[in-house]
Formats: structure tokens, C-alpha cells, sequence
């Protein structure tokens, strides 16, 4: 019995412990903290290439990471125990300070205290009144002045301020009701990009994003069908002295296709993303693309088409591969380098030295080997896998290097191939996402800023009024004495505190109610400090 007595006891205290405000704002603490790793590491469910290029580059460190989960760390066991901690201890904090707020709203104020002298402000006197008028005089100036108000036999107690509570309640349910809404949209978001070259098109299907997240409660089947094409895509760049080759504006012109067949023409900036139903489309980058042909040694066309290259360096210098594993007798690959527009830098070789494409030159280098057998294995587009391909080299044993403007073909040597440029196209990287619980969040943040600042403002106070219709045998030297000539006589003692420390005017709203009674006695203050009634 004494065993379970004992855990009944470390039960209430962890749970006293665990919903009291200070553990809350504790845990939103240690929860910041722990959401920082998600922004400084690579995330697996967003950058899966990141991570494994980390996991590369950091062999010592990384796998200890992995293994804590840093590198999904909103995915973490961790992670939701804070989270889910958090959420138990704001809403044990809640329930029963609202099931006490209901209470004191149904409640009437307080009956004064014993010794009203004990208050932070406080007067004392005798008015040529019965003690009805006063009474009445004080629970009218209380009333005018919008205060709740109790009224006994022989005394008056007011009490205004409630909405400083409420506000407090906002501010902290709107925060539960932020968790829930953050939660929803991890649960049940998606984000992913796909990459897009002019004149092709994406569907909101799985198998066309390039890199997809989700939430663990999404499903594939919970992508809306829509279409988006890029007709074309502009980019300005600076020309001028002052800030050369900067970019200048982005404008993708699109082609967006509803489920129900509905074809609409927009406009998608970097600041303006399309919504297509409840999916948000961001344009995120964009690059080159050079268009090429590859004919194998039959003279037979084994690619063509654009490839995607990504860009390397600020002026756009773009590294990609291109393949042509259907190419016979023997399968054909190519490294290359896109330069918008080259320039020769001497002994260093070619670069680009604008971002824009005013003189483009394709760059490349030659594989060959037998064919492949395909697998069906997926395969990274922009790495060159050189298994049983064989580099072509010079008579002088130097790689075989080949450069090629627009319009230009290459042909490759022992009756292989050729390679031709055929010209260029733009792509751009759309990122579509959705975040059901978007709008919770952020009404649930206006109404916690606005619930907060109800509770900053209001000023919860305390006012009382007592009388005694007869003189006490033993006047207190600080009590005037009443008019000469009066025939009623009545003992006058008002004073008021305020719940909440360093608020002002609490005097003057003592003295303005002493005034109302008919008390024109020297107010008298404490310096003690603020005084809850309750808890006298």
C-alpha cells in the first residue's frame, strides 16, 4: 500500500511539474533549439543528394548524425517527444486555469478584507451621509466607471480587468492550436521540384518530380492532376558598368491545365507563385539546356533532344552528360561543359564571362563501350556511370576534347558517331508543395499577437467601500472630525490594489471613488507590495 501510495505521489508531481507554465516555456525553448540542426543540415526527406554528399564528405562525424537522426530531424523520435511533451503541458496549463477564469466570471468580487489599511492605497473618513447614500453613491461612480460590482450591508466591491485573463487564454490556446496546425502540415504536406525545359510540360503525378517529400500521413493518391507547361521563359540580366550580369527579372510564361480540362495562360515570377488548386507552384532556378543529336555508327539518330545542364558558377558556366545508350555497334556518352557566352582565358582554358547566352559553345569529352544490358535500375541524369565505357583519346594518348558552336557537328572518330549542337533552350525549377494547415497556423499566430496584446494592455483592479453608521468611541487622530451641525454620521474606508505590479493610476481611482463617497480625507498609500485579497 505504501509503495503505491508513493507512486501515486511522483505521478501527481511529475504531472504538477510537467503542465506548470514555467516547464511549457521551457520545452518551447528546447524545442527551437532542437529545430536548429533542421536548418543548418541537409534533410533526407528534402535533399536526399545532400545528405549523401555530407555523409561523403564528413565520414567521421555524419554517421554519428545519422544515427541521432539530424539529418530528418522533424521526423525524429526526439523531436516529437518534445513536440508532443509541449502540446500535454500547454494544454494541462489551460484547462484548469480556464475551468478557474469561468468560475471568478460567474463568481461575484470578493467581500473586502479584514484591514483594508493594509492595501496599497487606501483613505479613511467621516461624511454627513447615511450610509445608504454612500453606498449608493459608490456603487454608481463603480458602475459609470464599468466595474463589476458586489454590494453587502455595510459595504461595496468592485472588480474590472477580466479581459486581461482572457486575453492570456488566447494566447496560449492559439499556441496549442499553432502546434496542431504545424503538426497537420508535417503529417500531411508534400513538397517536391521538378525541373522544366521550354516547350515541355509537368504533370502532378509521382514519377515526374526529380526530388518529393512528404508527410507521413500523405499518400500518393492525394495528388490533384494538373498540368503546368513552360512556353517560354525570359531573363534580363544587368549589361551596365554597375553590377555586371546581375540578374534583373525572371518571367516564366505558363500553361496551366486544370483536372477538369480548363487551359489557362499565366505569368510565374520568382515572388509570384500559381495556385492550382490547394498546390502552390514556386519558380526556384533556372539554367541551360543545349539541344543536341547524336547519330550512332550506323547513321542512325540514338538521341536528340534537350539536356539539362546545371549551372556552376555566377556567369552560368553549366556542367551535364549527355547519353545515348541505344547507340550501336557501340553506346556513345558525353561529358560536357555549356558556356553562354565563352571566352578564351589563355592558358587556363574556356570560360564564360556573362551569364546570358550571347556566344554559346558546347564543350565535350568522348565515352564508347558495348552496350549496356538494362536493368531498370534508375539512374542519376547529370553523372556519367563509366562502367565498361572507354574514354576516346588522341593518336598522342590526350583525351579527345571537342568544342562546338551553335549549328556545328562533330564527328567522331573510326566511324563512331557524330555529335551536333543544334542550339539551346531554357529550364526552370518549379517547386509544388501544399501545406493543409497553413491556414491555422496562421490565424492561430494573429489571434495569440492580438490576445497578448489585450492582456499587456488591461489592467485588472480592485476597488472597496466600507462605512460605519456611528462614530467609533475612540476616534483615530487620523480621521477628521465631521461637520459642525450634521445630524448623520458615517465611517468612510475605501481603498483598492491593483493584481498586476507596476501598473499606475491606482491612486487616482481611489481618490476619485473617496470623492464619489463624499470623502475629501488625504489619501494614504503603501509601499508594500501589490496585495492579492485571495490569498488573505
Amino acid at each position: 500500500m505504501s509503495v503505491t501510495k508513493e507512486l501515486v505521489s511522483w505521478l501527481r508531481f511529475a504531472w504538477a511539474t510537467l503542465t506548470s507554465m514555467r516547464t511549457a516555456l521551457i520545452l518551447l525553448l528546447v524545442l527551437g533549439i532542437a529545430a536548429i540542426p533542421g536548418s543548418l543540415l541537409p534533410q533526407r526527406p528534402t535533399s536526399p543528394i545532400g545528405v549523401s554528399d555530407y555523409l561523403a564528405a564528413n565520414p567521421v562525424v555524419a554517421p554519428w548524425l545519422d544515427r541521432l537522426g539530424f539529418f530528418d530531424v522533424f521526423g525524429s523520435v526526439w523531436f516529437a517527444a518534445i513536440y508532443l511533451l509541449l502540446f500535454i503541458s500547454l494544454i494541462g496549463c489551460i484547462l484548469p486555469r480556464t475551468a478557474g477564469y469561468v468560475k471568478a466570471l460567474r463568481d461575484l468580487p470578493s467581500t473586502p478584507p479584514g484591514s483594508l489599511e493594509r492595501l496599497p492605497g487606501h483613505t479613511a473618513g467621516a461624511v454627513p451621509r447615511t450610509q445608504d447614500e454612500v453606498l449608493d453613491a459608490a456603487e454608481a461612480h463603480l458602475r459609470t466607471r464599468r466595474y463589476r460590482v458586489r454590494r453587502e450591508a455595510d459595504s461595496v466591491s468592485a472588480e474590472r480587468g477580466y479581459l486581461r485573463e482572457t486575453g492570456n487564454l488566447i494566447f496560449h490556446i492559439c499556441l496549442v492550436l499553432t502546434l496542431i496546425g504545424l503538426a497537420w502540415g508535417s503529417l500531411f504536406s508534400f513538397k517536391g521540384t521538378a525541373i522544366v525545359v521550354e516547350g515541355q510540360a509537368f504533370s502532378n503525378t509521382l514519377t515526374q518530380y526529380d526530388e518529393f517529400g512528404a508527410g507521413a500521413g500523405f499518400a500518393p493518391s492525394q495528388l490533384s492532376p494538373f498540368t503546368v507547361k513552360l512556353d517560354d521563359f525570359a531573363v534580363t540580366f544587368e549589361t551596365g558598368p554597375v553590377q555586371q550580369g546581375a540578374a534583373r527579372d525572371f518571367t516564366a510564361h505558363v500553361t496551366v491545365t486544370a483536372a477538369d480540362q480548363t487551359t489557362t495562360r499565366q505569368v510565374l515570377q520568382v515572388n509570384g507563385p500559381l495556385a492550382v488548386g490547394s498546390n502552390n507552384v514556386h519558380l526556384l532556378g533556372h539554367g541551360y539546356a543545349p539541344v543536341v543529336t547524336v547519330r550512332d555508327g550506323s547513321g542512325n539518330v540514338a538521341f536528340s533532344g534537350p539536356v539539362v545542364f546545371l549551372p556552376q558558377d555566377g556567369n552560368f558556366r553549366s556542367d551535364g552528360v549527355i547519353k545515348a545508350p541505344d547507340a550501336r555497334p557501340e553506346r556513345l556518352a558525353f561529358e560536357g561543359i555549356f558556356l553562354p557566352t565563352a571566352s578564351s582565358a589563355g592558358s587556363g582554358g574556356m570560360v564564360s564571362v556573362f551569364p546570358d547566352a550571347l556566344n554559346p559553345q558546347l564543350l565535350v569529352n568522348v565515352w564508347a563501350g558495348p552496350p549496356k544490358v538494362e536493368t531498370g535500375a534508375p539512374e542519376n541524369v547529370y553523372a556519367l556511370d563509366k562502367t565498361g565505357l572507354t574514354q576516346l583519346t588522341k593518336d598522342g594518348g590526350d583525351p579527345l576534347r571537342a568544342g562546338l558552336e551553335v549549328g556545328a557537328t562533330y564527328q567522331l572518330p573510326d566511324g563512331r558517331g557524330s555529335l551536333s549542337f543544334d542550339g539551346w533552350k531554357r529550364w526552370t525549377k518549379l517547386q509544388i508543395s501544399t501545406a493543409p494547415g497553413g491556414w491555422l497556423v496562421l490565424i492561430s499566430v494573429m489571434l495569440a499577437v492580438l490576445g497578448m496584446a489585450v492582456s499587456l494592455s488591461v489592467r485588472p483592479r480592485r476597488l472597496f467601500v466600507r462605512v460605519t453608521p456611528q462614530m467609533i468611541p475612540e476616534r483615530d487622530e487620523t480621521i477628521p472630525e465631521p461637520d459642525e451641525g450634521s445630524e448623520t454620521t458615517t465611517i468612510v474606508s475605501v481603498a483598492g490594489l491593483d493584481r498586476v505590479d507596476g501598473r499606475g493610476g491606482l491612486t487616482d481611482e481611489v481618490a476619485a471613488l473617496a470623492e464619489a463617497c463624499g470623502l475629501e480625507a488625504t489619501l494614504a498609500t503603501d509601499t508594500e507590495p501589490t496585495i492579492d485579497v485571495e490569498e488573505q
